[in-house]
């Protein structure tokens, strides 16, 4: 039996019972067993308040170290590139398409939107990169999960609201989105779209277990988004973004650092064949272009 250990939303018990309907495949019993995040607890305060999105996983990891789950299921966009003691991530799933959706009450699109309208989004990213392509909008904390987001907009709480396009697509709301929103508007974040797996470093019946599991394509664009993440100093609770793609002649890496006002964003971009140093030398760039003084304010 495999145990995993999943968060009790909608979206996260979908990941779940995916990966367990894939371990049933190739022959093994896994149950699922649902753990409450200080993420999940705590709706009144902005993320970072509350540790960040590393607040999603915390219990999780805790029950995993404990040995009362065997395998845990994550957004690999909530994971730090820094896991604690005796924890490994083992495998990511193919990723969904990893791009931003907006939802709007109207119908229109992002460009579209009059000043003034209200847009729902806590994303540092997301507020950062639309204050700078819409400085004329208003933008307001949104916290919960999808039901409770898609909720608030269909109440008049805002005019519009910024939702991962993966998460709506796996629980099949994919007709409610207005607009997908290109990386060249609104750059995703490192890792979104991808599921990842972890589990205790050294439980070789998990880690074989899940080797299947491991799409290759999704690990080598990953861990260039993560090689830039870590390298900037490993935490998502600034304003940045990046996104890999592989292609025939290796990996391209677009990504950026932007003040949270959206005043300033600098971008970067490169092409390579190791994921890691593709990751280091776009983040090497930005830095020699002032993106320390950005993260630092």
């Amino acid at each position: 039996m495999i145990r995993i250990g999943s968060r009790g939303s909608a979206l996260a018990l979908w990941q779940a019972e995916h990966v367990k309907a894939h371990l049933g495949t190739l022959g093994h019993t896994a149950e699922i067993r649902v753990i409450t995040t200080t993420g999940d607890r705590v709706l009144d305060r902005r993320l970072e308040a509350v540790g960040g999105k590393g607040a999603f996983l915390k219990e999780i990891e805790e029950a995993l170290l404990a040995e009362e789950v065997d395998l845990a299921v994550h957004s690999l966009k909530d994971v730090p590139t820094q896991l604690p003691d005796g924890l490994r991530l083992a495998a990511f799933l193919e990723r969904a398409d990893p791009r931003d959706a907006l939802l709007s009450a109207s119908g229109r699109g992002l460009a579209e939107l009059p000043d003034g309208a209200r847009v729902g989004t806590t994303s540092l990213r997301r507020r950062a990169q639309i204050r700078a392509f819409r400085p004329g909008l208003v933008l307001a904390d949104l916290r919960g999960n999808v039901d409770t987001r898609i909720r608030r907009l269909r109440e008049g709480q805002y005019e519009a609201v910024i939702l991962a396009l993966a998460g709506l697509t796996r629980l099949g709301r994919r007709e409610e989105v207005t607009e997908v929103l290109e990386a060249d508007v609104l750059l995703p974040a490192p890792g979104q779209g991808a599921i990842a797996l972890e589990c205790r470093s050294g439980d070789e019946r998990i880690e074989s277990a899940v080797a299947p599991l491991d799409h290759a394509p999704t690990a080598r664009a990953v861990a260039a988004e993560r090689s830039f993440l870590s390298a900037l100093g490993g935490g998502c609770n600034v304003p940045l973004g990046a996104y890999a793609q592989v292609g025939a002649d290796g990996l391209r890496l677009r990504a950026l650092v932007a003040r949270p006002d959206g005043s300033e964003v600098l971008r970067g971009e490169g092409q390579g064949k190791d994921p890691e140093a593709l990751g280091r030398s776009v983040a090497k760039d930005l830095l020699s272009r002032g993106a320390g003084d950005l993260l630092r304010r």
